[in-house]
């Protein structure tokens, strides 16, 4: 029987028309609702006409997370009178509850997208609603993209509406060719905002982990509302881990303490959902933001984190880390507590610090790794992803490391077009690094135990299970726990997906065209091998060799440590979680499985290369033959013939690292280099640029042919840097016969000596004995640039400093003769030196030459 007095309740009702309509007229729409107001369990049932009338037809409802397919389902159902596999069934990874009668089907957008490979025209579907679009989730976005290509090309009768519980829909508008925005309103009680940060400064999150002085600050706010409010108070965490800690810690209240999750057993979640007789405290994580409902909330305490996807370098793979909930978000979050009554949100927060809140969560195509996307793309005829409506496009620095993923795992080929192979990788709902590891490691071990394998590293170990993979997969055989049984249910899963299907498939991709994994496959017994092999195909680029006390090095240049753990001792390791602290030079090993040099070797057969190496290293050159697996060096003998371009390239390093300064530079040398650039700062070209940079540029023009001749750092000390530099001269044009002209070397003063003139700084320097400038009226120019005057005592100490000489002789030179006159009183001081004889001697030798 159809609940309807549950039916009218919901203020969706008022939108139900003018959605109507919009499909009716444009096919597609925006449906603006806020959470608990039925729009995705009343909407869909009244578009398949199971309420409220009109014709029959088939709905596919698409959720972003199992537990709010699942949720939707029995809500539907529950109205309806009946129980799921009716008239409303759902699909999601590993658990399918339909019934020939399904009419309304909710799916998660993973399932939707592998159906969609699978069947582009959706056919026997009349409606496709993407719920919680405004999450802007990776699978709802490429989802979306997809069915506008299908309503464009194949079946423009197919209706599309984008579900949001937010009222930011025009991009989601634009996105489906301006399609109606259709708004209900909500029910919104007034919700009182208290802030409630720690009293000490908590470590912010890295990662996965979250200091536990908030978690047990967060426990104590619970506590506190509870007795400061009252109905039922709904807990917002980032994580299944937290939600546990912070039960832990809330045990003696007067209160149920419920756990809501992705993991939770289906009767938890039907008990959070149906509400109860007595007082609850309901610890969730963001799953509760809009896409379940729990009744009888009052308060909301929000511990102000979420978990958002990124790439997770520690597992290769595009994981969730926790990070500081959005502004957006923690609306959401606190208008949970005012959806049936005035409420309250306590937030662990400061207010100051909320302003610094980013406005929104990031889109995930933005920050996730896309290498699934990419493999989706590549299988639905557009690996470039340039033709797909998108509301943001994918960063082309991602897009291109993922596609380099794929090509290197056999997924796509040359052109970027998905393979046989990637195709049924894309269908086997895992990572495509893990698929690989399915697909070959069935072959090399057999589908059980592969499968069993990938179930592990699909989803972390507790920490509690060890850090050796053969180990935790023994642990999980015999456990009892929930992630035991989850992992059975995923071995299950992954053995029937890939069924009688293990041909071999190994010799297809660039890794495994060496062959196979060793001349026999491990043995039935052998664990630890066999987990060694499948982590490797799974993660080639972190297999690792021990660099002794614990420490390897990954193929990838990353290294690791191991501290405690048995698996010091290993000489080789697959790794298949690491984690780097910001700031740390090595990443911490937690899951590694032991392997031996050959399953290293073939497992990343496409980062084995060997050759001769030929590098300046340690202030010299290096020559040697080198075969490396990525970053880790196999075999290294020294090289007696190198290559003679290899060599002239590394002396060039060295000479670009560590300067010009290992030719030889002779006083005459720097002389010519100044005065060079003396002329081409004054004149320009002809004459050359002898900046480091420009010298460096032009190496075949002046350091040839004895640096082609060269052959280690001694060598480079040899080569006359003069030499090299007068083959710069502009000889073509004559011009290079003008450069003692333009710049001397050496210029003439009245008392007859030749005084080296200085092109270092920016103007020349003449450095010499006042007395030998008398009966000189105007300073001495070069190139026509005044040379600066460095006017020296008897002694050539310095006295003065001038650019303009007849300025001196008529101002300064009275307090200089005067100074100079009592300490150097043999020496003639005439009044007015602009008329005197110049001289170097003294007087007594001025007059015995007289």
């Amino acid at each position: 029987m159809i609940r309807d007095d549950a039916l009218a309740g919901l203020p969706v009702q008022t939108a139900v028309p003018a959605l109507r309509q919009a499909l009716d007229t444009r096919g597609c729409a925006v449906l603006c609702a806020p959470p608990g107001t039925g729009k995705t369990t009343l909407v869909p049932l009244v578009l398949a006409g199971l309420v409220g009338g009109g014709p029959l037809r088939r709905v596919l409802v698409a959720e972003p997370r199992r537990i709010a397919a699942r949720a939707a389902a029995r809500r539907m159902a529950w109205l309806l009178g009946e129980k799921t596999g009716g008239k409303v069934g759902f699909t999601v990874r590993g658990e399918r509850v339909v019934g020939r009668g399904t009419v309304v089907e909710v799916v998660t957008t993973g399932v939707l997208l592998q159906r969609l490979q699978r069947d582009q025209e959706l056919a026997g579907i009349d409606v496709v609603i993407i719920d919680e679009c405004h999450e802007r989730h990776l699978d709802a976005d490429t989802v979306a993209a997809f069915l506008l290509d299908v309503r464009a090309a194949l079946r423009p009768d197919l209706r599309l509406v984008a579900a949001s519980a937010t009222t930011d829909a025009l991009g989601w508008a634009r996105l489906l060719g301006d399609a109606p925005v259709v708004e209900a309103e909500g029910v919104a009680h007034p919700v009182d905002v208290v802030w409630a940060p720690p009293a000490r400064p908590v470590r912010p999150p890295h990662g996965m982990r979250v200091d536990p002085a908030l978690l047990t600050h967060v426990a104590s706010v619970v506590r506190r509302a509870l007795t400061e409010r009252s109905g039922d108070v709904l807990c917002f965490l980032p994580g299944v881990g937290e939600i546990s800690r912070v039960a832990g810690q809330l045990s003696g209240i007067d209160a149920d303490v419920l756990q809501v999750h992705g993991r939770a057993p289906a009767a938890v979640q039907d008990a959070v959902l149906s509400g109860g007789s007595g007082r609850r405290v309901v610890l969730a994580t963001s799953v509760a933001e809009s896409s379940l409902t729990v009744p009888g909330v009052r308060v909301v305490v929000d511990s102000g984190l979420a978990r958002e996807p990124r790439t997770d370098h520690a597992r290769g793979l595009s994981a969730l880390t926790t990070v500081r909930a959005s502004q957006a978000a923690a609306r959401q979050r606190a208008g949970r507590a005012g959806r049936e009554a005035p409420g309250a949100v306590y937030r662990c927060w400061s207010e100051a610090e909320d302003a610094r809140l980013p406005r929104f969560p990031s889109p995930e195509i933005k920050v996730a790794d896309l290498t699934a996307f990419a493999l989706q793309a590549a299988c639905w005829g557009d690996p470039s992803a340039e033709g797909l409506a998108l509301l943001d496009a994918p960063p082309a620095g991602a897009l291109a490391a993922a596609q380099s993923v794929l090509t290197a795992i056999g997924a796509v080929d040359a052109t970027g077009r998905a393979t046989e192979r990637g195709v049924r990788m894309s269908r086997l709902g895992l990572h495509p690094r893990l698929a690989r590891a399915l697909l070959d490691g069935a072959r090399e071990v057999g589908v059980r135990r592969a499968s069993e394998v990938v179930a592990l590293l699909s989803e972390e170990p507790p920490r509690e299970y060890g850090d050796d993979l053969a180990a935790v997969w023994r642990t999980a055989r015999r456990g009892g726990d929930g992630y035991a049984g989850r992992w059975r249910a995923e071995v299950g899963r992954l053995a029937s997906a890939l069924g009688n299907q293990a041909r071999p498939a190994i010799e297809d991709t660039p890794e495994g065209r060496t062959g196979g994994l060793g001349a026999k496959p491990p043995a039935a017994g052998a664990d630890d091998a066999v987990a060694g092999v499948v982590a490797a195909l799974a993660f080639p680029e972190r297999v690792a060799r021990a660099r002794g006390d614990g420490a390897f090095l990954m193929a990838s240049g990353t290294g690791g440590e191991l501290v405690g753990s048995a698996l010091r001792r290993a000489p080789w390791l697959a790794v298949a979680v690491a984690d780097r602290p910001a700031h740390a030079a090595s990443a911490q090993i937690r899951l590694a499985a032991v392997i031996d040099e050959d399953t290293a070797r073939t497992a990343a057969a496409h980062l084995l290369v060997s050759g001769e190496e030929v590098h300046w290293e340690n202030g010299d050159v290096v020559a040697r033959e080198v075969e490396r697996l990525g970053a880790v060096e196999l075999s290294v003998r020294a090289l007696k013939n190198p290559d003679p371009a290899l060599v002239r390239e590394a002396l060039l390093d060295g000479l670009r690292r560590e300067g010009l300064g290992l030719l030889r530079w002779t006083r005459d040398a720097e002389g010519i280099r100044e005065r060079l650039a003396f002329l081409h700062r004054v004149h320009g070209p002809p004459w050359p640029d002898v900046s480091d940079a420009a010298l460096l540029d032009r190496t075949e023009e002046w350091l040839e042919p004895e640096l082609s001749r060269a052959r280690r750092r001694a060598d480079l000390g040899r080569i006359q840097a003069a030499q090299g530099l007068q083959r710069l001269l502009p000889w073509a044009g004559g011009e290079a016969s003008r450069l003692d002209e333009l710049a001397p070397e050496r210029i003439e003063v009245p008392s007859g000596s030749r005084i080296r003139v200085e092109y270092g700084g920016e103007q020349p320097v003449l450095a010499v004995k006042l007395q030998e400038l008398f009966g000189l009226r105007e300073t001495p120019t070069v190139s026509g640039v005044p040379v600066l005057v460095h006017l020296l005592s008897p002694a050539g100490r310095p006295a003065a400093v001038t650019a303009d000489l007849a300025s001196f002789w008529k101002d300064g030179y009275r307090s200089v003769r005067a100074e100079l006159r009592g300490r150097y009183p043999k020496h003639p001081w005439p009044e007015d030196p602009s008329t005197a004889e110049p001289t170097r001697h003294t007087k007594a030798r001025l007059g015995r030459e007289s």
